[in-house]
């Protein structure tokens, strides 16, 4: 690869991680489906919670609670290039988030999550995907309630 077709590819799949929580955070959690290719895998290996397919992905992120209200910061992105079509990442994540939220803010607790994520991509027909997102969390706590004293 050229340099710029590398630069272009790892922008790319930097893309995808912050679209991926994005669309969490402020859009439609069940649009993260389409981020990942048909047979994409999102895993939780400490959980044993794989879900693998698009529909199956579409299903699992679709059904977080309409009242939960979250924002995530990712932060040290790493993507690696293997190849034309193939590139592997690394990012860190932070979860702020509460259940029961009926709009205005709320008081600022602290995270119930951090962790990174271990990410690989390929492109088909010129587009990147994910194909695969594996969580690692070694932070993590209940969601808090809205209206709950924080701890």
């Amino acid at each position: 690869m050229d340099p710029m077709e590398h630069l272009l590819a790892e922008r790319a799949c930097e893309r995808l991680i912050i679209d991926f929580v994005h669309r969490l955070d402020l859009g439609e959690p069940s649009s993260v489906a389409e981020l990942f290719t048909e047979d994409g895998v999102w895993q939780w290996p400490e959980d044993g919670r794989p879900v693998k397919g698009r529909d199956a992905l579409r299903a699992y992120f679709g059904s977080r609670p309409a009242d939960r209200l979250s924002r995530r910061t990712m932060s040290n992105v790493l993507v690696t290039v293997v190849s034309p079509d193939a590139a592997e990442a690394i990012s860190y994540f932070t979860t702020y988030r509460v259940d029961g939220y009926d709009g205005g803010m709320v008081p600022a607790g602290p995270p119930v999550q951090a962790g990174h994520y271990e990410d690989t991509f390929h492109r088909a027909d010129g587009a990147w995907l994910l194909a695969s997102r594996t969580l690692h969390l070694p932070f993590g706590g209940a969601t808090p309630r809205a209206n709950a004293p924080l701890s």
